[in-house]
C-alpha cells in the first residue's frame, strides 16, 4: 500500500487503512528523524482503542500500551548499537507476549527477524508531504 499525505489529519486515513492489514504482531517503522513514525503510532494506537497517552520511546527504549486487543509495545532502537543490546532489553519476551510490537529504527535488529512474519512501513519526508509505503 502506498500513501501520500500532506496534512496531520491524514495520518488517520493511513492508520485506518493499515490496521486491518496487520497480519503479524511485528511492525517495523523506518524513516528519517521527524518523518512521522511516532505520529503514525499515535494514530494507530488511538484506532486500537488505547486511552493511554502515546509518546516517543526515545529515552525509555520501550513504552507499553493497553488496548482492548492486548498489549502493544512501542520501541525506539535508535540508540542501540548492537544486536546484543536488543536482546538485553528482552525483545523476544516482548514479541512473545504482545498483540503488536511497533519498532522504530529497526535496522540493528532486522537481520534477526529473518524467517519471521512482519510488516514494514517506510515513511519519507519529502518536505511538502510524506510518502508512505506499507508492506
Amino acid at each position: 500500500m502506498v500513501f501520500n499525505i500532506t496534512t496531520y489529519d491524514e495520518w488517520q486515513n493511513v492508520a485506518e487503512a493499515v490496521l486491518p492489514q496487520l497480519k503479524s504482531n511485528i511492525l517495523l517503522l523506518k524513516g528519517n528523524l521527524g518523518a512521522g513514525k511516532t505520529t503514525f503510532t499515535q494514530f494507530l494506537l488511538k484506532n486500537l482503542g488505547t486511552g493511554d497517552e502515546v509518546n516517543s520511546p526515545t529515552y525509555s527504549i520501550v513504552n507499553e500500551y493497553n488496548t482492548p486487543k492486548g498489549k502493544v509495545f512501542h520501541f525506539d532502537l535508535y540508540r542501540l548499537k548492537s544486536i546484543e543490546e536488543v536482546y538485553d532489553i528482552g525483545m523476544e519476551e516482548y514479541l512473545d507476549n504482545s498483540y503488536l510490537c511497533i519498532i522504530e529504527w529497526p535496522e540493528v535488529y532486522e537481520e534477526d527477524l529473518y524467517g519471521l512474519d512482519y510488516h514494514t512501513m517506510t515513511i519519507e519526508n519529502t518536505g511538502d508531504s510524506r510518502e508512505i509505503l506499507f508492506e
